[in-house]
């Protein structure tokens, strides 16, 4: 083995699903995908440092609601360790850090927080617990972890099949700009699939084909893209969560070139033509609640951004 680091910070980023086709549910209970992943400018950093025990912390932006992120023994961040270091015949507790989540993508928002912690945390223990560990070895544990591990790991612009865990980089030429319309209340990813279940009880075994989005992602047009961006929860998280389809439809009214729901839900992201453009959608769709006085909470981000990498200059948490 190398070295140990003396502490590291890595940052891995939010995504959203340009396309999310849906199979039939299989008779183990799980839905064939076909989805088109890309990661943005939204980010949550894990800062990891030598230490005797484990050790778990969490700072959260004002739009995370910290009480859903789970610290005691029960993060998904505790079982990156617990795969990582059984991956490599180590005793797990033998090999302490002090770990420090920053936390910026929203909690069952459908933008695959707790992945892009699981992600970083592959990332940065392999680093500081030196353990080089091969590229294809992280992606089979990220595997392990969850269906969207293995993209936060890639980041950049991708196809995702089986569960969504076997990914494949695709040309992307363009550079996309995005309004984020982010909700007080997350949502159940399994509530969700159960409710598709429910509309489609005949659904077919294949999930439908991205070719004419990937063919827009590789001519760099917005007006293109949007108009084949594409996901089949959204019809059900519409049933479950009418106000997001009213989200939906104030967006595109404010000139967002398509509105869509980011996976299972409830965050809704806007295409804009550039980053101007999403800034003036943005600042349109932060009315405050004439019931509550609160300000939704919407944000820019633009993609695609790198996966899981090392952060030059942020100091890790002791």
């Amino acid at each position: 083995m190398s070295r140990r680091n003396t502490g590291l910070t890595v940052r891995a980023p939010a995504k959203i699903n340009l396309h999310l086709g849906v199979g039939g549910v299989r008779p183990d209970g799980m839905h064939p995908l076909l989805t088109v992943y890309q990661a943005v400018s939204l980010y949550d950093d894990l800062a990891a440092a030598p230490a005797e025990a484990w050790r778990l912390g969490l700072t959260v932006d004002d739009h995370v609601a910290a009480h859903e992120v789970p610290l005691a023994g029960d993060n998904i961040v505790d079982r990156a360790a617990d795969l990582l270091a059984a991956h490599h015949g180590l005793a797990r507790a033998d090999h302490g850090a002090a770990v420090h989540i920053t936390k910026a993508i929203p909690v069952a928002g459908g933008m695959a927080g707790g992945s892009a912690d699981a992600a970083a945390a592959l990332v940065a223990l392999d680093r500081l617990w030196g353990l080089e560990t091969c590229d294809d070895d992280l992606l089979a544990i990220a595997a392990e972890l969850g269906s969207d591990v293995p993209f936060a790991l890639l980041g950049g612009t991708a196809v995702g099949t089986g569960r969504g865990e076997i990914v494949t980089p695709v040309a992307d030429h363009g550079s996309w700009w995005w309004v984020l319309a982010l909700s007080a209340r997350g949502m159940s990813t399994p509530a969700v699939y159960r409710h598709f279940d429910e509309l489609h009880p005949d659904a077919s075994p294949e999930p439908p084909p991205a070719d004419a989005l990937l063919a827009a992602l590789d001519s760099g047009d917005p007006a293109r893209l949007a108009a084949t961006l594409h996901n089949d929860l959204q019809a059900p998280a519409f049933d479950l969560r009418p106000d997001l389809a009213d989200r939906i439809a104030r967006g595109e009214a404010e000139g967002a070139l398509r509105g869509l729901v980011s996976g299972s839900g409830p965050t809704c992201v806007f295409l804009c033509g550039s980053g101007e453009h999403a800034r003036a959608v943005a600042a349109a769709l932060r009315v405050p609640d004439p019931a509550t006085g609160a300000e939704p909470v919407v944000l820019v981000a633009h993609g695609p951004v790198a996966g899981a990498h090392v952060v030059e200059g942020l100091a890790a948490h002791g």
